[in-house]
């Protein structure tokens, strides 16, 4: 369980008026002989006292004089007031972007302890703002706005954009926190052979290898667990120009489904733009990029010629489909999982071939 910290953060501030209005009164000075002392105008101290003028580090340090306080102390008083005050008028704000708050999926966030949980949705406001790291909704939407030219995901995708968008903002925290190398082409083409042998090991065992790999070729593979109702198997874009990111689900799919969108998501990465960010659907084929990724995917981890042949010799039993994968040194899940995609066999076949991935955690 992650551990959550709570800043201390009372629902109440003093203006620096009052503190100097209590200090001028149990000294005996008046609002006058007060300015005169610090050589300021009577209406100044006038409005401090009424909240009217802020309070500023000149000003300060000529109280620190007068009075003896440190000009520290009217400084902190002044901001935690001014801050105290924003957040307030944010809370207020916030209650006409609650439509907005709730196309997010806030009980997930709250349960994954993500956010803290709030007891008016209004609430949620500012803290959706914070884990999303922009500065208001006004912010997020031009923010989305201007990436709907980079965004790209099939036609029949059925997770609204701001689940989607939280997905991919989980994505690209856990991103941020793999160390990778520069991205390097060549060694990314070595760390997908490498990946396409380690199909043979356990799923755990080969995911935490293959992350490795791709580290060391500029390239963070993140999996994040899906919000309900999402319909996705992963994701491709680049964190920066030297640093690409591959997020996958696993939720509810087969250890041969894992590979073949590790290698699609893959293939984005090295033959489409850097300018796009890729979201592989669940349902349809998508466009012609999607499809174009699907054939590398497919023809990497299955050279066309040997499949060709084994698709020639019509024997699709599973001692068949082991011996071919030995000879491919691939998984034979992956067999299993491209027979019955290109239905020369039916889905209930085959399947003990085949390891089901689920999350345990909530």
């Amino acid at each position: 369980m992650t551990q959550q910290t709570y800043a201390y953060e009372p629902d109440y501030a003093v203006p620096p008026g009052l503190v100097l209005e209590e200090h001028l009164e149990s000294r005996g000075l008046s609002q006058a002989e007060f300015a005169r002392r610090c050589g300021r105008s009577p209406k100044l101290i006038s409005e401090i006292i009424a909240g009217k003028a802020r309070l500023v580090p000149e000003t300060a340090l000529q109280f620190e004089r007068v009075l003896g306080v440190d000009a520290s102390i009217w400084l902190n008083i002044e901001s935690t007031y001014q801050i105290h005050a924003r957040r307030e008028a944010e809370a207020k704000a916030a209650k006409a972007h609650l439509d907005w708050a709730k196309q997010f999926p806030i009980k997930e966030l709250v349960r994954r302890e993500i956010i803290t949980p709030a007891q008016d949705t209004a609430d949620y406001v500012p803290r959706l703002l914070a884990f999303l790291g922009v500065a208001s909704v006004e912010t997020w939407n031009s923010r989305v706005a201007a990436a709907q030219v980079q965004y790209r995901h099939s036609p029949s995708f059925e997770s609204g954009e701001a689940v989607l968008a939280a997905w991919l903002r989980l994505g690209e925290l856990e991103a941020k926190k793999q160390q990778c190398a520069t991205f390097n082409m060549p060694k990314t083409r070595e760390a997908l052979r490498q990946i396409r042998t380690l199909t043979r090991q356990t799923t755990d065992s080969a995911m935490a290898a293959a992350k490795e790999a791709l580290n060391a070729a500029g390239i963070a593979l993140v999996v994040v667990k899906p919000f309900s109702g999402m319909s996705v198997n992963g994701a491709t874009w680049w964190l920066s120009p030297q640093k690409a990111v591959i997020l996958l689900t696993l939720r509810g799919m087969t250890n041969d489904h894992v590979w073949f969108s590790l290698f699609h998501e893959a293939a984005h990465i090295l033959l489409h733009s850097k300018r796009l960010v890729f979201v592989e659907s669940r349902n349809g084929p998508g466009d012609e990029l999607e499809q174009e990724a699907d054939k590398w995917a497919a023809n990497t981890l299955i050279g066309p010629a040997a499949w060709s042949r084994f698709v020639n010799e019509d024997d699709f039993t599973a001692p068949a489909v082991k011996r071919f994968a030995d000879r491919q040194g691939i998984a034979p899940c992956i067999v299993a999982g491209r027979l019955q995609h290109e239905k020369l066999v039916p889905y209930n076949r085959l399947n003990g071939l085949k390891e089901r991935l689920e999350w345990t955690q909530a």
